[in-house]
């Protein structure tokens, strides 16, 4: 499937999960545009749309120069998307 922004909307499945991705401290905009081909404006512009104010205000402030959002800043030894202790084994 290829995924428009309308399509990613009429899917509450992607929404939430794109929103679960921007969330994410690890999740770099990259690793959502490769998924979803959102590219980090296009993510921003949805985070706008769906967050209320107040949380797209807090979102904005705590993924601003994050070097974990965004693959160019990384550490190169950082090759996954997620803390090694973040799905623990129950």
């Amino acid at each position: 499937m290829t995924w428009t922004l309308e399509n990613i909307l009429k899917t509450p499945d992607a929404l939430s999960r794109i929103i679960e991705m921007a969330w994410e401290d690890r999740t770099p905009f990259e690793a959502i545009e490769s998924t979803y081909g959102l590219a980090e404006a296009d993510t921003i512009q949805l985070m706008r749309k769906q967050l209320k104010p107040k949380a797209f205000r807090n979102w904005r402030a705590r993924v601003s120069g994050r070097k974990t959002k965004h693959a160019k800043l990384r550490d190169p030894e950082v090759s996954r998307g997620y803390c090694p202790t973040q799905y623990k084994q129950r």
